[in-house]
């Protein structure tokens, strides 16, 4: 057993090849040990529309009603739509996803009531030990199973975030890639008053087109000759469960997560002057810059959900966004939402009245590596060797290393799961970037004194 769960509980979830690593009987004894250590008497479940959802979810809700749980019961669903299920319900959720993985994976996520986070540190290793030691018996009052329909109140949800008389009409092109995007993208835009080219809108859980896996180049290739045969105003990729979006302006050019980042705090800012905003270290200097300017307080913080919801809770910021392209939202119980992010920047290009290449000109400051992983058996060694090659640069360990210079940063963290190390660089022209990212991955690879 210790070996099978080894492989499939990660940092933020759970996830495996079905059903070689993830099977019913397995979902089965993690939905009850969820329910159980939830101590709460209902939780909502969500799934996407792989081939084993259904009958994993089944699985999840035999578990947890067989520890005298109730189980609410959305049927297919977004990740964000699950969230926003736990936080207007006040219910811990299961999301059944494996988000971005091939299809023949699956997997969890988990949240506590208020859409709050469950992650290694707050509740997994307490779930997965209860899974080791074993099922305990079923109680004599087995919960109950409730069909419920949210998606009008989330797409409500959803629009509350942009003014929909003040839009100015747009053409769209979305690509939902077969996944959950399918489900909620086309509700939420027949409310804008947009022209919508949809690609892939079938919910189909083979993912016939390509994998649902926007942050791959090849897979916004649909993508961006669409964006180019429709004259559309932007493009939107979406992930497999549309926790994610990723932007593509009218040239069919990539809009970076930190440029989005920016792009939404400038409206979240005009909702609400003076807020703070939370974004990660490995977003570009662009974000706190941008912040600033626009009358905010930037908050930087480690990458991954979790502490960026912690971060957002102790501080009361309003908007939190991640390089990697999660969007978190005060108002939306802190939890993230690729749609949210979408329709707050069709706001800001609406009121811009230009193009979207042309709104972002200001934010497109530096250079960016993107993220380049390498394998490596000593992390810990390889990230002292680059702090001491950088022994005059501002350093921090917030989360890895961070080397900061006036002309340019890396951050060096290592995999929660896997033997790499993780480099995001920025530099101020592309020149000193290709210099300088090449002289530290020469440092973490071992190929000499740099």
């Amino acid at each position: 057993m210790s070996s099978d769960l080894d492989r499939i509980f990660k940092a933020y979830d759970v996830r495996g090849v079905v059903p070689d690593d993830l099977d019913a009987d397995l979902v089965r004894d993690i939905g009850a040990a969820f329910a159980g250590w939830s101590g709460a008497p209902s939780i909502v479940v969500g799934r996407d529309c792989r081939l084993s959802s259904p009958e994993l979810a089944a699985a999840i809700a035999d578990g947890a009603t067989a520890r005298g749980v109730d189980v609410v019961d959305l049927g297919l669903a977004s990740t964000d739509l699950l969230y926003f299920a736990s936080g207007s319900l006040d219910m811990p959720g299961i999301m059944l996803t494996a988000s971005h993985n091939p299809k023949q994976y699956n997997g969890m996520k988990f949240c506590l009531a208020g859409a709050k986070p469950v992650g290694e540190e707050s509740g997994l290793r307490e779930i997965r030990s209860i899974v080791e030691q074993g099922a305990s018996p079923a109680v004599a009052a087995r919960g109950s199973v409730e069909r419920r329909d949210l998606l009008e109140a989330y797409v409500e949800h959803v629009l509350s975030f942009v003014d929909v008389e003040a839009m100015r009409p747009l053409t769209i092109v979305a690509d939902t890639a077969n996944g959950m995007g399918g489900l909620v993208v086309p509700p939420v835009m027949s409310r804008l008053p947009v022209t919508l080219h949809h690609l892939y809108p079938e919910l189909d859980g083979t993912f016939p087109n390509h994998p649902a896996d926007p942050i791959d180049p090849e897979n916004q290739r649909d993508l961006k000759a669409a964006v180019l045969e429709h004259g559309a105003d932007i493009g939107l990729a979406f992930d497999g469960d549309a926790d994610r979006v990723f932007l593509i302006d009218e040239q069919a050019h990539d809009v970076s997560g930190s440029l989005l980042t920016a792009l939404v705090a400038i409206a979240m800012l005009e909702r609400e002057p003076g807020a703070k905003i939370v974004h990660n270290l490995i977003c570009s200097w662009t974000v706190p810059e941008v912040i600033r300017e626009h009358g905010g307080e930037p908050v930087r913080t480690r990458v991954g959900h979790s502490f960026i919801k912690q971060v957002m809770a102790e501080t009361g910021a309003i908007f939190g966004g991640e390089h990697s392209g999660h969007y978190y939202f005060r108002d939306n119980y802190r939890a993230d939402s690729g749609l949210i992010a979408a329709v707050a920047a069709l706001g800001e290009l609406s009121k811009a009245d230009r193009p979207l290449s042309e709104l972002l000109d200001p934010l497109r400051r530096y250079a960016d590596s993107g993220e380049i992983n390498s394998i490596v058996d000593d992390q810990l060694g390889r990230i002292e060797a680059i702090a001491s090659h950088y022994e005059d640069a501002r350093q921090d360990r917030l989360d890895g290393l961070t080397v900061e210079f006036d002309d340019w940063w890396c951050n060096v963290r290592p995999s929660n799961t896997e033997p790499l190390l993780r480099l995001n660089a920025e530099a101020r022209t592309p020149e000193l970037l290709a210099e300088k990212t090449a002289e530290v991955l020469a440092l973490i690879r071992g190929d000499g004194d740099a």
